[in-house]
Formats: structure tokens, C-alpha cells, sequence
């Protein structure tokens, strides 16, 4: 259950925080986004609601600032959705041993992703928070959020380059369509669609968008 943060009572807040089977949940999840519909159709949500985690949504500009000194809440710690941490892959259902043998030929796959998008990311993995989603970008717990980089612009601060982590789903079907890419002009096209509708579900904007819609135009009718 997604749980937006407007007047509630942080007593009940953790109450709830419960894994399905009243397994108790360790971290309060939460994320930060521009509108609380943002933040509610986050892909970085989906493999939370899939299994029943609640998560609090907050939508304020100052929220991101907020939660870098708000960190813990009676012997819980905060976790940002949006940041790589290792609870959230654990969350995913085990991978079976076929689906490992399977992730282990898409290693190619990552190595030209990585040599394609270069310095432009931080790093390119796969993951299993996606359900629905070809990919996402993600950042390290000590690198600057989508938010507090649109915090420091709208002050009209320096805002340092924030270097995301790509992840792709192995399971979807648009990314298996660029693995079995053996052009490299036309991979260049899928990893750099991908990699655009991740941005833009992150930070809501894209450097070119014209690009990008020129981009997915020839890969439809292609």
C-alpha cells in the first residue's frame, strides 16, 4: 500500500510497516517526486506493491531536503526507493536456476551496454524490482537524488552532474529485443531508448525530447 505522508500519525506509520505475514518491516521505505501522481506511478514502486509494502509518498519540494535529516523513526532507518540498496533486491522472489543461467548469457549484453552509454552512467546491472518496466535509473546512497538536484536549480545553486546507475529488467520483452540486436547502429538505438525512458520517468524532462520522439518513431516503424 502506497501511503502518502499528508497528517498522518507517525505512531500508526509504524504500526503498519509490516511484510506480508506480519513479517516486521525493516526500513520505512519512502519516495520523493515533483506530484504525489509521480510518485505514485514510480517504477521504482512496482516490485514494492507487488508484494505489499507500503511506502510513503511525499510530494513537497522541501520533502527531499527534510529526509536527508530525517533518517531513522523509532529504531527504523529511511530508505529512499530511488537509491540502490540491497534490501530492495532482496525483496525480489528468489531467482530459479534456469533464470540464472539465462541472466549469465545477458552478460555480453551489459558489457556493450556499458562500452555504448561509456562515462554517461555510473554503472549498468540488471535487476529484479521491475515488473512492468524495461528499466530504470537509479543512484548510490552518496550520490545526489533527482530531487535535491532540482532543489539546488530552483535555488538557483550549481547543480553537479548526477551520475545515475542503469538498471534493466531481464524479463521484459524490449529488453531481450535489444540483446538479440546484432546491428549496432540499431542497438545503439534500443539501449539509448531505454535509457531515455528511464530518465524521463526519473526527472520528467529529457535534454532533447525531439530526439527521443524521432528515436522511438523509427524503432516503431522499423
Amino acid at each position: 500500500m502506497l501511503l502518502p505522508i499528508r497528517f498522518f500519525c507517525a505512531d500508526r506509520i509504524s504500526g503498519r510497516l509490516r511484510f506480508p505475514h506480519e513479517r516486521r518491516q525493516e526500513k520505512i521505505y519512502y519516495i520523493t517526486a515533483d506530484s504525489y501522481a509521480a510518485a505514485k506511478s514510480s517504477p521504482h514502486l512496482e516490485l514494492l506493491r507487488k508484494k505489499g509494502i507500503e511506502v510513503l509518498l511525499l510530494s513537497d519540494r522541501i520533502d527531499e531536503w527534510m529526509m536527508n535529516y530525517l533518517t531513522e523513526f523509532d529504531g527504523k532507518p529511511f530508505q529512499s526507493v530511488s537509491k540502490v540498496d540491497e534490501s530492495l533486491e532482496k525483496l525480489a522472489d528468489e531467482v530459479d536456476e534456469s533464470a540464472k543461467e539465462a541472466e549469465k548469457a545477458l552478460t555480453p549484453f551489459i558489457d556493450r551496454v556499458k562500452a555504448l552509454l561509456g562515462e554517461r552512467v555510473k554503472d549498468v546491472r540488471l535487476t529484479h524490482r521491475l515488473t512492468d518496466t524495461p528499466a530504470i535509473v537509479s543512484t548510490d546512497a552518496d550520490e545526489m537524488s533527482t530531487q535535491m538536484a532540482k532543489l539546488f536549480a530552483a535555488a538557483g545553486q550549481k547543480v553537479p552532474e548526477v551520475k545515475y546507475i542503469f538498471e534493466l529488467n531481464p524479463d521484459h520483452v524490449l529488453v531481450k529485443r535489444a540483446a538479440d540486436t546484432e546491428d549496432e547502429a540499431k542497438f545503439s538505438e534500443w539501449v539509448e531508448l531505454l535509457l531515455d525512458q528511464a530518465l524521463l520517468a526519473e526527472r520528467g524532462t529529457l535534454e532533447d525530447p525531439n530526439l527521443f520522439i524521432r528515436r522511438m518513431n523509427q524503432l516503431l516503424v522499423s
